[in-house]
């Protein structure tokens, strides 16, 4: 096995905590990589504004990617790459969606787009992101500049059926996968996950065998199929260990630490 010279993070379920919050042990684990020498980064599903609380407390210097890895910004917040999602895939998530009878969230680079404040998960993003959303009417959400769509609902089973549907009415034209079991996100076609493990590994000029992901949800996969080794972590689905080089503790247990660790161990 090759030494590892690149470790990517997913962020919500992998890096931090339920309560959204990095530990101790994984910020310090963290540091250790760039004590070797071992470059670290992140990748989410949340947006660039969502990500900012990452980059001070693990030191963090190369660009991280959003919405699913379609946009690259330096951690000081600067735009690397943006893609929005094409308008008329916009209609088609937003139509489907809103037959469904599921809520729906619009993101652009800088803003949050919601339809009702008091809507299940909207709380609990604010505190998530450090943001407040902007409410707007139904005629009102934009087609242009839209880099994620969520689908967002309680029912879970829901979002699950709507997932296979929403990816056939799309076809190529954008992505749809969940990012968690109460979220469905829609991004620009061609980018995910996996398209951003590449983009950092020939920034850096890495093979992408010296490559180490870490993540826990199905959107998580296009990394794995790219990483050298792949972690999944123990709160993960089966679905998603079972595409994984190793299974390592939950994201209340310090499952990155461990997964660290491990790397370090094999180096």
């Amino acid at each position: 096995m090759s030494p590892i010279r690149l470790v990517i993070s997913d962020v919500d379920g992998t890096l931090v905590t339920r309560d959204k919050q990095l530990t101790p042990g994984v910020i310090a684990a963290v540091h250790r990589l760039h004590t070797r020498g071992i470059a670290f980064t992140a990748v989410s599903s949340r947006p660039p504004f969502g990500m900012r609380m990452l980059s001070t407390p693990l030191n963090l210097k190369l660009p991280m990617g959003a919405f699913n890895g379609s946009t690259l910004f330096n951690p000081d917040g600067s735009m690397l790459e943006n893609h929005a999602i094409p308008p008329d895939a916009v209609d088609v998530a937003l139509d489907l969606l809103h037959d469904r009878g599921v809520d729906i969230w619009l993101f652009t680079a800088e803003r949050w787009l919601v339809r009702r404040g008091n809507s299940p998960y909207v709380a609990r993003e604010q505190r998530t992101l450090d943001c407040e959303p902007e409410i707007t009417d139904d005629d009102e959400l934009p087609r242009d500049g839209i880099c994620k769509i969520v689908g967002v609902s309680e029912d879970f089973d829901l979002l699950a059926a709507c997932e296979p549907d929403l990816k056939l009415a799309l076809g190529k034209a954008a992505h749809a996968t969940r990012s968690q079991n109460y979220y469905l996100d829609v991004t620009p076609p061609a980018l995910d996950k996996g398209t951003f493990v590449e983009a950092i590994a020939n920034r850096l000029g890495i093979p992408l065998k010296e490559v180490a992901v870490i993540g826990d949800m199905v959107n998580d996969l296009p990394m794995f199929l790219k990483g050298g080794i792949s972690f999944a972590m123990g709160n993960a689905g089966d679905a998603v260990k079972k595409r994984a080089t190793y299974t390592t503790l939950s994201n209340e247990d310090d499952g990155v630490a461990s997964a660290i660790d491990k790397i370090l161990s094999l180096g």
